[in-house]
């Protein structure tokens, strides 16, 4: 039996924004992506007209992990914030740099990237949708 942790990230109306971005600042695939307006229609609960853009459901892969996301349905409460919290992992401290970088943009450092006594390149980063990433830089690659 396979176990997997996907992280789920749900937005409010910003999804398809957010995966934009991640392909781009983490080289992501987008694997599936559906708005409401794209899923079946049913006829007992008529889709609104602000919900058809919204993504339903979406799944990217960076590097060998995978991350799920949705829109919030409109009217439906939603707490942004660090309920997502995403630790990505690289033995490349060049990587990490770029990476991290890269989400910082429109974002807020939590905490520098900087050698630490467990990471020779380890830093904390909220990006611009307001989830947080830790980006841990593997030992071995301290030499």
């Amino acid at each position: 039996m396979a176990l997997r942790l996907i992280p789920y990230i749900v937005l409010n109306g910003t999804a398809s924004e957010a995966i934009s971005f991640y392909e781009g600042a983490l080289g992501a695939e987008v694997l599936f992506k559906q708005t409401f307006g794209e899923m079946p229609e049913n006829p007992e609960f008529p889709l609104p007209p602000e919900a058809k853009n919204r993504i339903g459901h979406a799944t990217i892969r960076v590097g060998e992990t995978e991350l799920m996301f949705s829109d919030t349905f409109p009217g439906q409460p939603h707490q942004p914030g660090d309920q997502v919290t995403i630790c990505i992992s690289t033995d490349d401290k060049e990587q990490s740099h770029k990476i991290f970088n890269a989400l910082q943009e429109g974002g807020q450092v939590l905490m520098p990237l900087q050698e630490t006594f467990f990471s020779p390149a380890y830093g904390n980063v909220k990006d611009k949708f307001g989830i947080t990433f830790q980006i841990y830089t593997n030992n071995h690659c301290m030499e």
